[in-house]
């Protein structure tokens, strides 16, 4: 009778039990008691019921399950043992928060006493090759006959970053080569973010990129005067055909090509990602040959990378001449975009909303949209700091003799976050410690210039 669920419950509306030595479990219902502590007093006292178990058993069992394995996160405790007061606090999952500062604080005194005690080095075996496949070419250009005749004109516009508007270009090619329609050069998009007024020929060899696949598809700079008279000498006023990502060679073929041959031109804007990966080896092999082959950047680009590869050499000379080139992602708009948090508090979650806000103009804001800065560091989606790329290349084996080039936009935080790395790699250098000012002038003039016309037109 003292242990049927009845009896316990009438023994806690009328509270005669609260004091005794036989032990009812209550809830202090208070005004600081936070949700959870509501929620799981309210679970406790539909179990004490019977309609309630039948229809709370299958829910209390997948939630006591979920705290079992840590999914939920709450830490449930009795705070009090006289009162039994149940206490429910939330906790971050493993991996949620960023702790590398810490974790390095505690692994540099072992990362100085390995690099004195250090005999070998690690780039005297990570530069030894163990791929002796030899590499062959895109496409046999002995099978490769004369064009036929154009099915009429693809424009297409490569938005996002350099690689982005690379993987853009080599898609379009595989496009155009698949619709036999001729390519015009392709247009860079004016990014809110990178704000690159550049065109192809600033960037890319584009008479190489035009005689390179001369045999396979055709390139021309712009399109005909006829057919810009048809469209009002305005390219803005060719249709733009709305291409879903990842589509398939089929739907170009089904979809894009009775366009193309009805209007002599049509226009794919924005086009990255805009082709399937799994293509047929003949479309796979023109994307292959723009990449390898017709992709080289314009000549001032080369004459300044392969100065400052011999100067890096040099200055690599206590490794033979070997060093290590670290592509850091840590820039103001991939940090914010990736909705990741690092250590900067209030401050930083101010400047990131700022920068969203600046580059995507309310994306972040949309309806729906939940930003979770701990799942998305679980997942694995947040950039690495320069401090977590430098503990990874230190566990690889590479000591503080290494040479780095760290080839980087500007650096979210740049002093804060490479102290660091150039604390654990001395031998620190970038494109602004290896060229000079005067070398690198052309290359900021035109981003420079863009920047100025960019805020006076706000």
């Amino acid at each position: 009778m003292h242990g049927s669920p009845r009896h316990r419950q009438l023994r806690s509306r009328t509270g005669s039990d609260s004091g005794s030595g036989t032990g009812g479990f209550s809830v202090r219902d208070s005004k600081q008691s936070s949700i959870m502590e509501k929620l799981v007093f309210l679970i406790l006292s539909a179990v004490f019921r019977r309609k309630g178990l039948l229809l709370f058993a299958p829910l209390l069992y997948i939630s006591m399950m979920l705290l079992y394995m840590g999914s939920l996160n709450f830490d449930v405790s009795i705070s009090n043992l006289k009162t039994r007061v149940v206490s429910v606090s939330k906790r971050a999952p493993p991996g949620s928060l960023y702790r590398s500062p810490q974790v390095f604080e505690k692994l540099w005194p072992f990362m100085e006493a390995e690099s004195r005690n250090s005999t070998t080095h690690a780039l005297s075996t990570a530069w030894n090759s163990r791929v002796h496949n030899v590499w062959k070419p895109c496409i046999n250009s002995s099978t490769v006959t004369e064009l036929p005749k154009s099915n009429g004109f693809l424009i297409i516009e490569a938005n996002g970053g350099l690689n982005q508007q690379r993987l853009s270009i080599c898609d379009a090619v595989a496009v155009a080569g698949l619709l036999n329609a001729s390519l015009v050069i392709p247009i860079f998009h004016l990014n809110s973010v990178w704000r690159d007024s550049s065109k192809f020929g600033d960037i890319f060899d584009e008479d190489f990129f035009i005689q390179a696949l001369s045999k396979h598809v055709n390139i021309v700079r712009e399109l005909p005067a006829d057919v810009l008279q048809q469209y009002n000498n305005n390219i803005s006023s060719i249709v733009n055909l709305r291409v879903k990502a990842w589509s398939s060679p089929m739907y170009y073929l089904h979809k894009v090509l009775p366009k193309l041959l009805q209007l002599r031109a049509v226009r794919i804007a924005p086009f990255s990602n805009r082709l399937a990966h799994g293509v047929p080896s003949d479309v796979q092999a023109l994307r292959c040959l723009a990449n390898f082959e017709a992709l080289r950047f314009a000549e001032s680009i080369r004459m300044l990378a392969d100065l400052m590869v011999d100067r890096m050499i040099k200055k690599s000379s206590q490794s033979g001449g070997k060093y290590i080139s670290v592509h850091l992602r840590f820039e103001e708009d991939m940090v914010a975009f990736s909705c990741c948090e690092y250590d900067g508090g209030e401050e930083e979650k101010h400047e990131m909303d700022l920068a969203r806000e600046r580059s995507w103009r309310g994306k972040f804001r949309r309806r729906g949209r939940v930003i979770r800065p701990g799942v998305n560091r679980v997942d694995g989606k947040c950039p690495l700091t320069p401090l977590e790329v430098g503990m990874m290349l230190r566990g690889m084996g590479f000591d503080n003799t290494s040479s780095i080039y760290v080839a980087a936009g500007k650096i979210y935080k740049a002093e804060k976050y490479m102290a660091p790395l150039r604390q654990m790699f001395p031998r620190l250098e970038t494109k602004d410690t290896i060229a000079t000012k005067e070398e690198l002038a052309p290359f900021k003039a035109l981003y420079l210039c863009w920047t100025c016309k960019d805020s006076q037109t706000r």
